[in-house]
């Protein structure tokens, strides 16, 4: 039996790159998947992947930035599920522009699919997980959040809020025995960081302390860790895995 056996889990993003490890992983430690993500294709293929390890795995098309295809897409992970136990939030896009020069939709973009999307989402799973007192909602956040990047400050504005989100929301639900979190990686190679700029790219690799960018695989480990019950002390975590980018 996997640290996961017997819960659901819903997984935004969950296409590829750090959403997919998670899904994974999930299913490799024994949970039921729900792949959330406007790729309905590429879900699918994760949703696939997953069934593999022998759990149910679903896949479901929306643009978690849209409340109506947010309450669709859970509607019908619960229907698939039975419940919803546990929800990562990591549907997330990264754009660069310096500020005086981002076009305001660019901005509103970024905190509609990075930030808007956690609201929806937790709000969507929020009242089954409170019917049943017990749920686990975990947020990707971004060392960015942290510390800011230059031409980033639309992208380090939203992580830094969902930091902020996660911790008003673990005080607010921790009593109803759901726990909330987040995770804030650091450089990841991902199929998402190659819209980063590679001059940009290179000065974030020389600020690392470790030496290198991290993978999908170094960050799906404490995402089981949160939704297990070996994490049911941390409430309203920021777990900053970034190879000492941001210690704190």
């Amino acid at each position: 039996m996997g640290k996961l056996a017997g819960r659901a889990c819903v997984v935004t993003g969950g296409a590829r790159g750090i959403g997919r490890e998670i899904a994974l992983a999930f299913a490799r430690a024994g949970a039921d998947i729900a792949v959330v993500d406007r790729r309905g294709d590429l879900a699918a293929g994760t949703a696939a992947a997953a069934s593999t390890h022998g759990v149910q795995a679903h896949a479901f098309t929306a643009d978690v930035s849209m409340e109506q295809d947010v309450a669709a897409a859970m509607s019908a992970a619960e229907a698939a599920l039975g419940r919803i136990d546990v929800l990562v939030n990591n549907a997330g896009i990264i754009t660069t522009a310096p500020l005086a020069d981002m076009p305001v939709p660019v901005w509103d973009e970024m905190i509609a699919v990075n930030l808007r999307s956690v609201f929806l989402c937790s709000k969507a799973v929020l009242p089954g997980m409170t019917r049943r007192r017990f749920g686990r909602i975990i947020n990707i956040s971004s060392q960015l959040g942290h510390k800011g990047a230059p031409n980033m400050a639309h992208y380090a504005a939203a992580k830094a809020a969902i930091i902020g989100f996660t911790r008003s929301l673990a005080r607010e639900a921790v009593r109803d025995g759901i726990n909330v979190n987040a995770i804030c990686p650091g450089a990841i190679t991902t199929e998402l960081g190659g819209d980063i700029p590679s001059g940009l790219r290179a000065r974030r690799l020389a600020e690392i302390p470790l030496g290198r960018f991290g993978a999908v695989g170094e960050i799906a480990p404490t995402a089981v860790l949160l939704a297990s019950s070996e994490g049911d002390y941390f409430v309203g975590a920021t777990m900053n895995l970034n190879g000492g980018d941001v210690m704190v």
